[in-house]
Protein backbone atom coordinates (compact mmCIF):
# COMPACT_ATOMS: atom_id res chain seq x y z
CA UNK A 1 0.00 0.00 0.00
CA UNK A 2 1.04 3.66 -0.45
CA UNK A 3 0.37 5.63 2.46
CA UNK A 4 -0.27 9.43 1.53
CA UNK A 5 2.03 12.10 2.62
CA UNK A 6 4.38 9.60 4.10
CA UNK A 7 7.20 11.62 4.78
CA UNK A 8 4.93 13.07 7.47
CA UNK A 9 4.83 9.77 9.62
CA UNK A 10 5.66 10.20 13.02
CA UNK A 11 8.99 8.51 13.20
CA UNK A 12 9.48 5.55 15.86
CA UNK A 13 11.70 7.30 17.88
CA UNK A 14 8.41 9.70 18.54
CA UNK A 15 6.75 7.04 20.64
CA UNK A 16 9.63 4.82 22.32
CA UNK A 17 11.17 6.86 24.86
CA UNK A 18 9.58 6.95 28.42
CA UNK A 19 7.96 10.43 28.66
CA UNK A 20 4.33 9.22 28.15
CA UNK A 21 2.26 12.18 29.54
CA UNK A 22 4.62 14.23 27.50
CA UNK A 23 3.90 12.15 24.31
CA UNK A 24 0.12 12.46 25.69
CA UNK A 25 0.65 16.07 24.81
CA UNK A 26 2.48 16.01 21.95
CA UNK A 27 -0.24 13.68 20.11
CA UNK A 28 -2.40 16.59 20.24
CA UNK A 29 -2.46 18.36 16.88
CA UNK A 30 -1.28 15.34 15.07
CA UNK A 31 -3.47 13.17 12.80
CA UNK A 32 -4.80 9.90 12.64
CA UNK A 33 -5.12 8.27 9.25
CA UNK A 34 -6.65 4.78 7.63
CA UNK A 35 -7.39 3.27 4.40
CA UNK A 36 -9.31 0.21 4.67
CA UNK A 37 -10.06 -1.09 1.49
CA UNK A 38 -9.09 2.27 -0.38
CA UNK A 39 -11.47 4.17 2.11
CA UNK A 40 -9.31 6.87 3.56
CA UNK A 41 -10.36 8.56 6.42
CA UNK A 42 -8.35 11.24 8.75
CA UNK A 43 -8.90 13.65 12.01
CA UNK A 44 -6.86 15.85 13.86
CA UNK A 45 -6.36 14.38 17.69
CA UNK A 46 -7.62 16.77 20.39
CA UNK A 47 -8.44 15.27 23.09
CA UNK A 48 -5.86 12.35 24.59
CA UNK A 49 -4.77 10.71 28.21
CA UNK A 50 -1.75 8.93 29.56
CA UNK A 51 -1.27 5.58 31.09
CA UNK A 52 2.23 5.45 32.51
CA UNK A 53 2.07 1.26 32.51
CA UNK A 54 3.53 -0.24 35.83
CA UNK A 55 3.46 2.78 38.27
CA UNK A 56 -0.43 3.92 37.39
CA UNK A 57 -2.91 1.95 39.14
CA UNK A 58 -5.64 3.28 36.34
CA UNK A 59 -3.00 1.32 33.48
CA UNK A 60 -4.13 -2.33 32.36
CA UNK A 61 -0.45 -2.75 32.83
CA UNK A 62 -0.26 -2.05 36.00
CA UNK A 63 1.99 -4.09 38.28
CA UNK A 64 3.36 -5.29 35.03
CA UNK A 65 0.36 -7.50 34.79
CA UNK A 66 1.11 -8.93 31.15
CA UNK A 67 -2.30 -11.28 29.78
CA UNK A 68 -3.32 -12.60 26.62
CA UNK A 69 -4.78 -8.59 26.45
CA UNK A 70 -2.18 -6.53 27.71
CA UNK A 71 0.97 -8.26 25.96
CA UNK A 72 0.72 -6.16 23.26
CA UNK A 73 1.42 -3.01 25.37
CA UNK A 74 5.05 -4.77 26.19
CA UNK A 75 6.01 -4.74 22.72
CA UNK A 76 7.41 -1.54 22.49
CA UNK A 77 6.20 2.44 21.11
CA UNK A 78 4.50 2.38 17.40
CA UNK A 79 2.16 0.34 17.69
CA UNK A 80 -1.47 -0.09 18.50
CA UNK A 81 -3.12 -1.58 21.89
CA UNK A 82 -7.14 -1.48 21.17
CA UNK A 83 -9.33 -3.51 23.66
CA UNK A 84 -13.31 -4.02 23.84
CA UNK A 85 -14.71 -1.92 26.68
CA UNK A 86 -18.02 -2.99 28.17
CA UNK A 87 -18.35 -5.68 25.52
CA UNK A 88 -19.29 -2.90 22.95
CA UNK A 89 -16.33 -0.14 22.34
CA UNK A 90 -13.32 -0.20 20.78
CA UNK A 91 -11.07 2.08 21.70
CA UNK A 92 -7.77 2.87 20.68
CA UNK A 93 -4.13 3.35 22.25
CA UNK A 94 -0.80 4.71 21.27
CA UNK A 95 1.62 2.06 22.84
CA UNK A 96 4.64 4.39 23.74
CA UNK A 97 8.34 3.50 25.64
CA UNK A 98 10.93 1.05 25.01
CA UNK A 99 9.62 -2.66 24.51
CA UNK A 100 8.92 -4.45 28.12
CA UNK A 101 7.96 -0.40 29.27
CA UNK A 102 4.29 -0.64 28.72
CA UNK A 103 3.02 2.36 28.71
CA UNK A 104 0.05 4.05 26.35
CA UNK A 105 -2.34 7.11 25.39
CA UNK A 106 -5.79 6.57 25.17
CA UNK A 107 -7.23 8.67 21.72
CA UNK A 108 -10.06 10.08 23.28
CA UNK A 109 -11.12 12.55 20.56
CA UNK A 110 -10.65 13.58 16.79
CA UNK A 111 -11.97 16.49 14.71
CA UNK A 112 -13.02 14.79 11.50
CA UNK A 113 -11.35 16.18 8.13
CA UNK A 114 -11.27 13.69 5.60
CA UNK A 115 -13.21 10.75 4.19
CA UNK A 116 -16.27 12.57 6.64
CA UNK A 117 -19.14 10.94 4.16
CA UNK A 118 -17.52 7.23 5.04
CA UNK A 119 -17.32 8.39 8.43
CA UNK A 120 -20.69 9.50 8.83
CA UNK A 121 -22.03 6.20 7.27
CA UNK A 122 -19.94 3.99 9.62
CA UNK A 123 -21.64 5.68 12.20
CA UNK A 124 -25.20 5.73 10.72
CA UNK A 125 -25.52 9.31 10.75
CA UNK A 126 -26.96 11.60 8.89
CA UNK A 127 -25.39 14.56 8.92
CA UNK A 128 -22.15 16.17 10.75
CA UNK A 129 -22.55 16.82 14.32
CA UNK A 130 -20.53 16.37 17.38
CA UNK A 131 -20.62 12.83 18.02
CA UNK A 132 -19.50 11.54 15.32
CA UNK A 133 -15.73 11.30 16.36
CA UNK A 134 -16.24 12.70 20.02
CA UNK A 135 -15.01 9.92 22.30
CA UNK A 136 -12.85 7.18 22.24
CA UNK A 137 -15.77 4.25 20.68
CA UNK A 138 -17.41 6.64 18.67
CA UNK A 139 -13.72 8.08 16.80
CA UNK A 140 -12.79 4.26 15.83
CA UNK A 141 -16.05 3.45 14.35
CA UNK A 142 -15.95 5.90 12.49
CA UNK A 143 -12.14 5.62 11.32
CA UNK A 144 -13.00 2.10 10.99
CA UNK A 145 -10.80 0.76 13.68
CA UNK A 146 -11.82 -2.42 15.45
CA UNK A 147 -10.25 -4.89 17.71
CA UNK A 148 -8.65 -6.94 14.61
CA UNK A 149 -6.26 -3.72 14.15
CA UNK A 150 -4.76 -4.70 17.62
CA UNK A 151 -1.12 -5.10 16.96
CA UNK A 152 -0.53 -2.84 13.80
CA UNK A 153 2.21 -0.65 13.19
CA UNK A 154 1.54 3.18 13.29
CA UNK A 155 4.99 4.30 11.82
CA UNK A 156 4.53 2.65 8.11
CA UNK A 157 3.34 -0.68 6.32
CA UNK A 158 -0.14 -0.40 7.38
CA UNK A 159 -3.54 0.76 6.89
CA UNK A 160 -3.56 2.85 10.21
CA UNK A 161 -0.84 5.33 10.62
CA UNK A 162 -0.35 8.88 12.64
CA UNK A 163 1.01 12.05 10.64
CA UNK A 164 2.87 15.41 11.71
CA UNK A 165 1.12 17.96 9.64
CA UNK A 166 3.16 20.77 11.31
CA UNK A 167 -0.19 22.25 13.51
CA UNK A 168 1.69 23.45 16.50
CA UNK A 169 -0.86 23.64 19.61
CA UNK A 170 0.35 25.95 22.41
CA UNK A 171 0.52 25.05 25.70
CA UNK A 172 -2.02 28.12 26.47
CA UNK A 173 -4.83 26.56 24.02
CA UNK A 174 -4.10 22.84 26.07
CA UNK A 175 -6.75 21.90 29.28
CA UNK A 176 -5.08 18.95 31.64
CA UNK A 177 -7.03 17.93 33.85
CA UNK A 178 -8.28 14.08 35.93
CA UNK A 179 -8.62 11.20 33.48
CA UNK A 180 -12.65 9.99 33.03
CA UNK A 181 -13.86 6.90 34.53
CA UNK A 182 -10.89 5.39 36.36
CA UNK A 183 -12.84 5.32 39.67
CA UNK A 184 -11.15 2.66 40.68
CA UNK A 185 -7.39 3.64 40.22
CA UNK A 186 -7.76 5.18 43.97
CA UNK A 187 -5.56 7.74 44.81
CA UNK A 188 -4.10 7.88 40.96
CA UNK A 189 -7.67 8.55 39.70
CA UNK A 190 -6.77 12.28 40.12
CA UNK A 191 -3.51 12.19 38.33
CA UNK A 192 -4.01 15.51 35.66
CA UNK A 193 -3.14 13.26 32.54
CA UNK A 194 -5.97 14.03 30.43
CA UNK A 195 -5.48 16.70 27.48
CA UNK A 196 -8.28 18.43 25.64
CA UNK A 197 -7.42 21.65 23.32
CA UNK A 198 -9.57 24.32 24.66
CA UNK A 199 -12.51 25.36 22.65
CA UNK A 200 -12.47 22.33 20.41
CA UNK A 201 -16.08 21.73 19.48
CA UNK A 202 -14.41 17.63 18.91
CA UNK A 203 -13.57 16.68 22.94
CA UNK A 204 -15.37 14.56 24.71
CA UNK A 205 -17.71 16.44 27.48
CA UNK A 206 -15.66 17.31 30.44
CA UNK A 207 -16.52 15.35 33.71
Amino acid sequence: MTQAVSSTLLPPAFYQHEAVVEISRALLGKFIVTNFANRYTAGMIVETEAYAGPQDKAAHSYGNRRTLRTSTLFMGGGITYIYVCYGIHHLMNVVTGPPEMPHGVLIRGIEPVEGVDIMLARRQLPYLQHRLTAGPGSLTQALGISRVHNGFALTGNSPIWIEDRKIVIPSRCIMQSPRVGVGYAQEHQYRPWRFRIKNNSWTSPAK
